[in-house]
């Protein structure tokens, strides 16, 4: 009876580790995130932004792409950078971030103020963005709090 119980819970141990393997690989390999090291990328503000200056810039649709780096600039210092973070992989699978975002008055092309970040978790943190953003043309939050909420964030968690 002893030799069965075994049998038994030796089966139900390889079932079990069998269907985490099958939800794991259904699920797909989730990359780590990538802390944005402070030395390297400490976060450089655009001086053009400014708490007095928001509803000229950051709360004004469409103004971010005034701004925003070309492709080709952030490809060639994305590979740099990946080389600098020893991230490996297609730059695809990578977006380069700006520490202090666009939308909380980063500046456009400082590379102190790019790092390759993963997805998806450089789609989740647009999200943040998006919300600090809104928050602060809502005047719910100042732009500075709302710049070391992002950079605290992005140094801790990715």
């Amino acid at each position: 009876m002893t030799t069965f119980r075994l049998l038994v819970a030796a089966a139900l141990v390889v079932a079990l580790g069998a269907l985490w393997l099958l939800v794991a690989h259904r699920s797909g390999p989730s990359a780590p995130a990538v802390l944005a090291d402070p030395v390297r990328t400490p976060g450089v503000l655009n001086p053009e932004v400014t708490q007095a200056t928001i509803r000229a810039t950051i709360c004004t649709r469409g103004w971010t792409a005034t701004v925003r780096p070309p492709v080709e600039y952030t490809n060639a210092l994305k590979r740099e950078q990946m080389r600098a973070y020893a991230e490996t992989g297609p730059l695809s699978a990578y977006q380069e971030d700006h520490l202090i975002s666009l939308e909380l008055g980063g500046d456009p092309t400082d590379p102190r103020n790019l790092w390759p970040e993963p997805y998806p978790r450089a789609a989740a943190v647009d999200q943040i963005e998006n919300q600090l953003n809104a928050e602060v043309c809502s005047g719910s939050l100042s732009l500075h709090d709302a710049q070391v909420k992002e950079s605290t964030i992005k140094h801790t968690q990715g």
